[in-house]
Formats: C-alpha cells, structure tokens, sequence
C-alpha cells in the first residue's frame, strides 16, 4: 500500500512540503509544462475487505500527460470499479468529462480520453526520454492547489521487481525526494522530457514506472501487438557455490543459474527441467547471481528478460546447460495476470466473495484481503496467512478459503472472537473454494455442519445446528444491515 492520502466523497488534493518552484525551476518554461500535464480525477467504488459486504465512493486525483491526438497517459491504479472520469486543464477551471481508451492493470498504465474538442485546445505532447540516464538532474511535477509545483528528486537505482498490481516482473526506477503524497502517476522529468511516472512512494523513496518500460507498451498497443505482461513461471536459484557447477558438469568458467522447479503442465512437454543451468536469455549472458547487463540500465535481475519488449505468448530464446552439454530451447512466456497463485491477486473490476453461514463470515484468501493490514502487510498481517503467499498451488490445495470473521449472534456463541481461521474440511469434504462450502452445507451429518480447520490453527472444529441455520443467517443479515449471504463472482470449481 503505497503512501497517499485519500478522502472519500471529495476531491484528493496532493499537498507538498515546500514551495512551488524555489530554486528547482525545470529546463523546460512553465508553460511548456502546463500544456502536457493534466488532472485525471476519478470517482470509484471502493470496496473493504473486512466487511466485503460494503463499499464506499472514493474520489482521486492523479496526474496525466498527453502523449498523442486525444491521448492522457497514466497509471491504471485507482481506475478498477470506476463511475465517472473527468480531466482538467491549467490545474484550476472547469472539469470535461473522459473516459479510460485502455487501461492494463498488471503494467499499471491506461490511457484516458475526452470527446470534448474544447479540451484538447492549447496542449501538448509530452515527450518520453529514451533511455533515462542517472547522471541527469532530475525532478517530478505536479498540479498543486492550482499552481505547478516541481520538486527535486535524486537517482537511487534501477531494480527490478514487482509492481504493485501484478506478478509481472519488470525493471523499476527509485528515486529519492523531500516531496509528500505523491504516487498517483506524477511525471518524473529530466530537462525536457519524461523519464517516468511516480506509482508509489514509502518515506523519501520513490517507485517510478521508467519511460521505456512505457515507451515499450504504447508502441505495442499502437500497432496491435501488446498481449499482456509474460513472466518467468520457474523457480531458480543462484548458482554461487562453485561445487554446485561442478556437481552438475558444467565446462568453463562459472556461470549461470540452476533452474530447481518448473511447473507441472500436463499438456506439454516442460522446456526446462529441474538442474537445468540457464546461461543465457534472448543472447543476454547470465551470471551466477542472477543478473545480465542491461544496455540500458546496466546489471538487471535476468526476470525483467520477461518483460523486456516482450509480451504473453512471445518466444523467449534460452540457452542451458543440459545432460553435459549446452543446448537452445524456445520458452513461451506465459500470461501474468493468468499466473496459478496459491493466494492471487483478487480480480480487478469485480467485488469481493464472501458467504455469510449463521454470522460465519468466510472469503477466499486473496492478497488484496492482505493489504488492508495497511502498507507493511507482509509484516502486520497475521503470520500464518501472509505465508501463504510464498507457496505454490498444489492439486490438494489450489486456493485458501478463510473463516475471517464471525458476526455475533446467539447462534454462533462460544466462537464470536474466532476469525482469519483456515478452513480444511466442512461436513468431510474438502473445501478449496466458496463454491465447496456451499455444497459441503447441503450434507450435513447427523443434523450438524462440522467444520473443521487446518493443523496449528487455535480452533479446530465448530460445530453447528444444521436445522436452525437457514433463520440464524437470515437474522444476522437483517441485525447487521447485509444486503446479500454471499457473492460468488468466479466460476465453481
């Protein structure tokens, strides 16, 4: 969760810490800026995971550029459930009415437009820097209470990781900069043009979607080619122990890495097999940590191979050390945004599942049910369900259903404090999904529903009257103003 201020039911203001300009005046005049940045102010429903029975209007404002004939460029985030998009010009005036052309949520990018030719009057393209070199000065913009504000950002790194709103790897710039509540696509600019949109911030750090990376999908958006993010879909380590090279026959200096898991596809013959080494990526030599140099970026984590101008479906070209000799196989990335997760990324443009049994509230166990322990999920959230993040789906367990909450009522007493509880079993049948616990609730046993929960859990079993469920739910239901027992969005299972 990035850091942001959000208000519901009113516009989002993003306030600096500091003067407008001061001493940090861009190489480009104010009004070359005021032609190419825009607001893009979005009302959205917003959902909360806690309650997923309730929703709230969000009001945001974000940063936007025009980059062609009728195009804003900017982040997806905080563009899923939308009502109504608007764009203004000038950081003050009127608003027009717009609409998202695109939006790709796992690249974190969109393009809005307006049918609205008075809009469009006076602006211009921005243009994007390719490549962005670290050595040059480099500030980010922005509309503050109607005045362009620009702040001085400093070069940290280029890494390579996950975005915010995807398993997709890619290559990512940080920056270092004083200015507060930022992170809703704020150009980063470097004289004249664009080096990148600020998507996240945590402190002084800045997460910066980098120009190429965006460069890279418009030009594929633009002549039909873009198909989503790939990704790699096997595990690998480092290869530095020396003996570990040894051990598995490789001739001449030491490089590369060992390829140790590759997903069960029981339709195809696996490219890659556990101790595989992997020496090369499209030609790009890989080292025994890991990494490859980048023209651009200098040493990458090899990951970003997978979304270095390419996209799901493409041919990625693999050399690997195979059997005692090196041979090319051809690995086709797979789709991000299909990746198997045990615990996935909950679908955009789709609220929240739930089933309420009895003022038993249980929900698939998703990471964005993670995130509203706030920004430092990974450490707030409970132990044993942020864990499952780290492990992969198996054909026993190919998704995680909780009993997060119970909603007291005198049905349920005894068990009202129990909550984000994994559940195993209902009435002996196996329960994966949400679809699973309602048939498992049509056989009960002995006129009782017998859940039961996984091992290490502090409750192992509840037990309840199978015959005076149906009234119990209905009553928790009406005492706590819930619309509906259950939303179950996905196919069943």
């Amino acid at each position: 969760m990035n850091v942001r201020f959000i208000h519901c039911f009113a516009v989002l203001l993003l306030f600096g810490s500091g003067p407008g300009f001061g001493s940090e005046a861009a190489k480009k005049t104010p009004g070359d800026w005021e032609r190419e940045l825009v607001s893009v102010e979005v009302h959205r429903k917003q959902y909360d995971y806690f309650q997923p029975w309730t929703k709230h209007v969000q009001t945001v404002v974000k940063a936007g550029l025009l980059i062609g004939p009728r195009e804003i460029l900017t982040t997806a985030d905080g563009l899923d459930n939308r009502t109504l998009v608007r764009l203004q010009k000038g950081g003050r005036g009127p608003w027009w009415s717009a609409g998202v052309k695109w939006a790709d949520y796992p690249a974190n990018l969109a393009v809005v437009t307006s049918t609205d030719e008075k809009f469009w009057a006076g602006l211009k393209p921005a243009t994007l820097a390719e490549p962005v070199k670290k050595e040059e000065e480099i500030q980010i913009i922005r509309w503050r209470a109607g005045n362009l504000e620009v702040r001085k950002a400093e070069f940290s790194r280029f890494t390579v990781s996950h975005p915010n709103m995807s398993d997709a790897v890619h290559v990512q710039l940080e920056l270092s900069s004083e200015i507060d509540g930022v992170g809703w696509s704020e150009p980063a600019i470097a004289g004249s043009k664009v080096v990148g949109l600020v998507f996240s911030q945590s402190g002084n750090q800045l997460q910066v979607l980098p120009s190429p990376f965006i460069r890279s999908i418009l030009d594929a958006q633009k002549k039909g080619h873009y198909k989503g993010l790939g990704y790699f879909d096997f595990t690998w380590q480092p290869a530095e122990n020396p003996e570990t090279l040894d051990y598995l026959k490789l001739e001449g200096e030491k490089r590369g890495v060992v390829v140790i898991d590759v997903p069960d596809k029981r339709d195809t013959n696996p490219v890659l097999k556990p101790r595989d080494i992997l020496l090369q990526v499209d030609g790009f030599d890989v080292d025994t940590q890991g990494d490859y140099v980048d023209a651009g970026y200098g040493h990458l984590l090899l990951e970003n191979l997978s979304t270095r101008n390419k996209w799901a479906g493409d041919p990625a070209r693999l050399k690997v050390w195979r059997d005692g000799r090196a041979q090319d196989v051809v690995y086709r990335l797979p789709k991000a945004e299909d990746a198997a997760r045990l615990v996935p990324e909950a679908p955009f443009e789709q609220e929240p599942e739930y089933v309420i049994v009895g003022g038993l509230v249980f929900q698939p166990l998703t990471k964005n049910y993670l995130r509203s322990w706030g920004q430092d999920w990974e450490r707030r959230a409970p132990f044993r369900l942020a864990y499952f993040r780290s492990q992969d789906p198996t054909p026993e367990r190919p998704a995680v259903v909780i009993l997060s909450q119970v909603l007291p009522d005198f049905y349920n007493l005894g068990y009202q404090e129990s909550r984000q509880l994994v559940v195993e079993k209902v009435n002996a049948r196996k329960v994966n999904y949400l679809s699973d616990l309602q048939q498992a609730l049509k056989k009960p046993v002995n006129g009782f529903h017998i859940l039961e929960f996984t091992k290490g859990e502090t409750l192992q079993k509840i037990v309840l009257d199978a015959a005076t469920l149906d009234a119990a739910t209905k009553r928790v239901l009406d005492r706590y103003g819930i619309d509906k027992e259950s939303v179950i969005v996905s196919p069943a299972k």
